[in-house]
C-alpha cells in the first residue's frame, strides 16, 4: 500500500533523523557526490570539442585573432604554448573565413604600416632598415596568397648605391615558403614567385632569386643548369609537349576506327637543340652572251685630222677663218667628211659593257628544337563483338590501314629514320577500384561515434546513479515507521514482549548499536523500562 507523499516525506525526515551521525554523514556525501557527478557529465555531454584554429601565430597576430573572437562571443582556449588558438570544431571553418575578411592572420608579417609609425630623429640607416623590412612583408604577403603556400619569408640583399661602376652590386634576393601538408608549387607557380619578388625590386633580375621550401628544396634552377639528359628545364618541357602533341595526333586519327579507348600511343622524339648559323656565296659558270644581263655599257669615239699650214706666217695667219659658203659643187669625198687634198683624218672607237654576275648569297640559321627523328608505338586492342562474344583481332589489310594513318599523322620521313611500330593486342579488363574508406576511418561516422559514445556513457552513468545509488537510499529511508504506543497506554506484558522483539532484532547487530536502541527504547516509554527492570529484579 503506498503511502501519501506527506507522509512519505514524513517518514524520510524521521528516518534520516534517527540515523547515526556517521551515517547522516555519509549518505550527504554520498547524495552530494552523485548529483556533482551527474551535473558534470551534462557539463561534459554539453561541452563542444575543440580544434585547432590557426597555430604558430606570431603575438601580433594572435593578440588580433583573439579580440576579434571576443568580438564575435566565440569561446577559445590557448594551447602550445600560447601560439596555437583552438575553437568549437563546429565553427572552425566558419570563423576562419570571417578572420580572413578582416585579414587574419597577417603571417607576423609587417608591411608599410611600419612606416606610419616613423619616429622623431631617425637616421637614413634606420629610415632604410624600415623601408626594406617593410617591403620584404609586403612581398611576404602577397606570396602566402597562393592557395599551396601556408607562410613566407623574403630576404632582400640590397648593396649600397656606388658612384663608381666598377663598386656596382646588383641586388639579389631569396625566399623560403612553407607549403600545407601534401601541396606543391608548380614550374609556373615558382617562376610566378620569382618574377613578382624581381619586378619589386630595382635591377634585380629574375636570375639573381632564390625560391626555397621548408624541406630545403630548391625550387628554382640555377641559370645554366641543365638536367640529366643535358637539358634544362624549359627545353624537358618543350620535349614532353611534342611527345605528347604527336602521341594525340595518332590518337586522334585512329580513335574513329577502332573506337575510343581502344588506342594507345607512345612517341619518342629525338630534338636538336644545338644553334647554328652560316653564310654561303656561290658563282655560277658564265652563260652565254645573249642570256647575259648588261650591268653597265660605255661608248667613246674620237676623230682627229692631220694638214698643212698655208698662208704667210704672221698674225693674219693667226686669224680665225671665216664663215663658211658651201659650193655649189663640193667634191665627191667632202661629204662625207673626206679630208681635202691637202691633208689626213684618223678615228677611234672603244665600247665596254659590264655583264652581271650570276652569284648566290645564303644565310641560314636553323631552328632551336627542330625533330631529328621520331619513333612511335602504337597498341591497337581488339576488335569487340557484340553480345558475350570474344573480340576478334583486326583483319591484316585494317592492320596496314592504322599503320598507313600513323605514318601520316607524325609526318613519317625515312631520311630523318623514323620509326613506325603497330601492334595489335587485347587490353587487359582489369579496372581500377574505387578505394573504400573503411567505416571506422571515415571522419562523419567518427564524430558520431564519439558523440554517440558520450551520451551512452551520460545515460548509463546517469541511469547508476538514480537506480543503484539513490534508490536504495530513499527506499530504506521511506520505510514506514513502527508508531509507538504511550507509555501510559502500553501495559508491561505488551512492552516487554515489544522489547524483547527489539532486543532479538538487536542482537544481530553490534554492541554499540544495541545500546543506543536500549536508550533510545528506554527514553520513549520511561513506565514500560522500569517495569521490565522491576519484573527482572523480581525473577532474581
Amino acid at each position: 500500500m503506498a503511502l501519501p507523499p506527506q507522509q512519505s516525506l514524513a517518514n524520510l525526515v524521521q528516518r534520516f533523523n534517527e540515523l547515526p551521525s556517521t551515517r547522516k554523514l555519509a549518505l550527504l556525501v554520498s547524495l552530494a557526490a552523485a548529483i556533482a557527478l551527474f551535473v558534470g557529465l551534462l557539463i561534459w555531454a554539453k561541452t563542444p570539442e575543440y580544434r585547432v584554429l590557426f597555430s604558430n601565430l606570431a603575438e601580433r597576430d594572435g593578440g588580433a585573432v583573439i579580440a576579434s573572437l571576443q568580438q564575435m562571443n566565440v569561446p577559445y582556449k590557448m594551447a602550445e604554448g600560447g601560439t596555437a588558438i583552438l575553437v568549437p570544431a563546429d565553427q572552425v571553418y566558419d570563423l576562419r573565413f570571417k578572420l580572413a575578411a578582416q585579414g587574419l592572420p597577417k603571417g607576423g608579417a609587417v608591411g608599410f604600416e611600419l612606416m606610419d609609425t616613423a619616429r622623431l630623429g631617425m637616421t637614413q640607416f634606420q629610415e632604410h632598415v624600415a623601408y626594406q623590412r617593410a617591403l620584404e612583408g609586403e612581398l611576404a604577403r602577397s606570396i602566402q596568397s597562393l592557395s599551396p603556400v601556408e607562410s613566407a619569408r623574403v630576404h632582400l640583399a640590397i648593396p649600397k648605391p656606388s658612384v663608381f661602376i666598377r663598386d656596382k652590386q646588383s641586388p639579389s634576393a631569396s625566399v623560403l615558403v612553407n607549403l600545407h601538408p601534401g601541396r606543391a608549387l608548380d614550374a609556373a607557380q615558382v617562376s610566378a614567385i620569382v618574377h613578382l619578388v624581381s619586378s619589386s625590386v630595382p635591377e634585380l633580375t629574375p636570375a639573381s632569386v632564390t625560391v626555397v621550401d621548408q624541406a630545403g628544396n630548391l625550387l628554382t634552377a640555377r641559370a645554366g643548369a641543365l638536367a640529366p639528359q643535358g637539358l634544362n628545364a624549359s627545353q624537358l618541357d618543350y620535349l614532353r609537349e611534342v611527345e605528347a602533341y604527336y602521341a594525340r595526333r595518332v590518337e586522334a586519327i585512329v580513335a574513329p576506327i577502332v573506337g575510343e579507348g581502344n588506342v594507345k600511343a607512345e612517341v619518342r622524339a629525338d630534338l636538336d637543340f644545338s644553334e647554328s648559323e652560316f653564310t654561303s656565296e656561290s658563282y655560277k659558270p658564265n652563260p652565254a652572251p645573249d642570256a647575259q644581263s648588261v650591268r653597265s655599257r660605255q661608248s667613246r669615239e674620237e676623230t682627229s685630222r692631220d694638214g698643212a699650214a698655208a698662208g704667210v706666217p704672221g698674225a693674219l695667219s693667226n686669224q680665225p677663218p671665216g664663215p663658211a659658203a658651201a659650193p655649189l659643187a663640193a667634191p665627191a669625198g667632202a661629204a662625207n667628211g673626206a679630208p681635202g687634198p691637202g691633208g689626213a683624218q684618223s678615228s677611234r672607237r672603244e665600247d665596254t659593257v659590264n655583264y652581271e654576275l650570276d652569284k648566290t648569297i645564303r644565310h641560314v640559321r636553323e631552328s632551336l628544337g627542330r625533330v631529328k627523328r621520331l619513333s612511335v608505338a602504337v597498341v591497337v586492342n581488339y576488335r569487340k563483338q557484340a553480345g558475350d562474344q570474344p573480340a576478334k583481332p583486326l583483319a591484316p589489310e585494317e592492320l596496314q590501314q592504322v599503320s598507313a594513318l600513323v605514318r601520316e599523322a607524325m609526318g613519317y620521313s625515312q631520311e630523318r629514320g623514323d620509326t613506325v611500330n603497330v601492334v595489335n593486342a587485347a587490353f587487359s579488363e582489369i579496372r581500377p577500384e574505387a578505394a573504400e574508406v573503411p567505416i571506422w576511418k571515415d571522419p562523419e561516422n567518427v564524430a558520431f561515434a564519439k558523440e554517440l559514445l558520450k551520451n551512452l556513457l551520460v545515460f548509463g552513468l546517469a541511469f547508476y546513479l538514480v537506480f543503484g545509488v539513490l534508490r536504495p537510499l530513499l527506499r530504506d529511508l521511506l520505510k514506514p515507521v513502527p508508531q509507538a504506543a504511550p507509555a501510559a497506554e502500553m501495559p508491561a506484558e505488551a512492552a516487554l514482549s515489544a522489547f524483547e522483539a527489539r532486543m532479538e532484532e538487536l542482537s544481530r547487530k553490534g554492541y554499540e548499536d544495541q545500546l543506543r536502541e536500549i536508550r533510545d527504547f528506554a527514553k520513549q516509554n520511561p513506565k514500560a523500562a522500569a517495569d521490565i527492570i522491576k519484573e527482572w529484579m523480581a525473577k532474581e
